[in-house]
């Protein structure tokens, strides 16, 4: 076993909750030390981009899962600023008293958004060829690298997103947790711009082959010259975007060239300091990181299985309107029923079909698997439920998780899910539990954790165990829209009371990892709340300022 997977095996274990000492982190909240939420760069030129209010697609939610559909969108600075709106843009201020924060369409853990997001474009009217970061909070690109005449980077149509982590954000307030917390905000990433893409007809993957070192050349976030005092850029990952009409299989993009240009353009700009200091370090965090350190790798060979469609959805909002509407909820009411189709409609949009959002993003097999806390669904008996994303893995689990489970398959849920009752009865204290002991748990109709198969995946490489984060990040985005389109809601918990969802399995050794809950109910609203809009406080247009 290699020493970086040995700590990262041992950063996981460390970073676990156990009921008698929770994990290490501040003792309290340094407020006057709260990060900055918006990352900008200081004499990087600013492009201001349109608005979606001003040219909204007619493009129903239920319509994002159609391959194929209409005709793309052209490549162009409204189609670009639609995406990053949809995927990373403010959904709405929230104002309790005298205290104002934003939302965004992109969930993020504690709403803390360590996710930075960069575009790299070429050929696109109006905007610069080169490097430009993304200022959720003002809707605009900041040109941080400009690429010297040359011959083209990318292809026609095409451009890239990077994303980077601010490991900061999290450690402020998740101390030693905050590297599985920017991971699983990584993952919310993958699928939001998926989403967002869908909307528009793009297409979207994952650049797996590229190296950290190769993506943090593009983005700059090596370049200690521009960041000075400021808090540090991890390099995530890399995707591909590809605009122009379908037509086969389209080349991925290798990193040589992106490197290149980057190497040989003109870098502009200086990072903002996000606190004025630091009052807590967490160095296991930069170890870790140091550990999952991907290199350049041979690009992905798997294919999702032949499925059927999915489930029909029954949503008639506009995929625009849905995916700004998202919220992560507070509160359930402890009361409402939903119906099974409804349940199984959001359990399906979880399982990978070809050249369909958001799972036609990326490229490996499915690793995690729902255990399911069913308090009120129509149909089912209360009680705990798993549903294995992929059925290839029954085997191991049933060698693995406690010899006394039903195993009951369960009546009238579609032929192709692999879904298995495992006990009867009332699961909704095990539920509070195992979600830091947080009542909207088992108020929900049904909450989840997500397994993940550990030590097979771990066994490609350390830098993998990012990928189960990102993939259980991407199942949190589906549940939270499918939520939403069922006329309910949910909310992603980071509680990591791994060693007690274990027992409750009696899980032998350490094949499968407790990763992330997730929980779908009727939402209570707070009415001493109020929303405000976004970017009220832009003016309409577009041009350099």
């Amino acid at each position: 076993m290699s020493d970086s997977l040995d700590r990262v095996l041992a950063y996981h274990r460390r970073t676990k909750h156990h009921f008698q000492r929770l994990a290490a982190g501040p003792h309290g909240l340094d407020w006057k030390n709260q990060p900055d939420p918006f990352r900008t760069f200081a004499g990087s030129p600013r492009l201001a981009l349109p608005l979606l209010s001003d040219h909204e697609p007619a493009v129903g939610f239920d319509d994002v899962y159609q391959p194929g559909r209409g005709s793309p969108q052209s490549l162009t600075v409204a189609g670009l600023a639609a995406l990053l709106e949809l995927a990373f843009g403010l959904s709405a201020w929230k104002q309790y008293g005298d205290t104002r924060w934003a939302l965004r369409c992109n969930p993020s853990s504690g709403n803390l958004h360590p996710t930075e997001a960069y575009v790299v474009v070429e050929g696109c009217a109006g905007i610069a060829d080169g490097v430009h970061h993304y200022v959720s909070v003002d809707h605009a690109l900041e040109h941080r690298c400009r690429f010297a005449a040359h011959a083209p980077t990318l292809p026609l149509g095409t451009f890239l997103i990077g994303l980077s982590s601010i490991h900061w954000r999290e450690a402020w307030k998740y101390g030693e947790r905050a590297y599985r917390y920017c991971q699983h905000d990584a993952g919310h990433a993958i699928a939001a711009i998926r989403y967002g893409a869908a909307v528009l007809g793009w297409r979207v993957r994952l650049l797996e082959a590229w190296g950290d070192g190769d993506i943090g050349t593009v983005l700059g976030t090596e370049r200690d010259e521009d960041f000075g005092p400021a808090e540090r850029e991890h390099p995530d990952l890399m995707v591909q975007v590809t605009t122009a009409p379908e037509a086969g299989s389209e080349p991925l993009c290798t990193p040589h060239a992106a490197v290149l240009a980057a190497r040989n353009g003109r870098w502009q700009g200086k990072a903002n300091p996000l606190s004025p200091t630091h009052s807590h370090r967490w160095p296991v965090v930069d170890e870790v990181a140091l550990a999952c350190t991907k290199p350049l790798t041979p690009d992905p060979t798997w294919e999702p299985p032949a499925l059927p469609a999915p489930l029909p959805g029954h949503c008639t909002q506009s995929a625009v309107a849905l995916i700004k509407q998202r919220r992560s909820a507070q509160a359930f009411d402890g009361a409402t029923t939903i119906s099974a189709a409804a349940f199984f409609r959001m359990l399906d949009m979880t399982l990978p079909r070809a050249r369909t959002a958001p799972w036609d993003a990326i490229g490996w097999r499915p690793r995690i698997h729902l255990l399911l806390f069913v308090h009120r669904v129509e149909s089912l008996s209360p009680g705990l439920y798993l549903f294995l994303r992929n059925p290839e893995a029954e085997a191991t689990a049933r060698s693995q998780l406690h010899s006394e489970f039903e195993w009951d398959a369960v009546d009238h849920c579609p032929e192709h899910f692999s879904l298995w009752r495992l006990a009867t009865g009332d699961a909704r204290n095990a539920a509070r539990a195992l979600s830091c002991r947080q009542d909207i748990a088992a108020d929900g109709a049904f909450s989840l954790g997500m397994l993940a198969e550990y030590n097979t995946a771990l066994a490609a490489g350390p830098w993998v165990y990012r990928q189960l984060f990102w993939e259980a990040g991407m199942i949190g985005q589906v549940l939270y829209l499918e939520a939403e389109a069922a006329g309910l809601q949910g909310t992603g918990i980071g509680c990591y009371f791994d060693d007690a969802v274990h027992e409750l399995l009696s899980l032998d050794g350490e094949g499968l990892q407790s990763m992330y809950h997730f929980t779908v109910g009727r939402a209570l609203t707070d009415t001493r709340l109020q929303t405000l809009p976004p970017y009220a406080h832009l003016q309409k247009g577009v041009g350099d300022k």
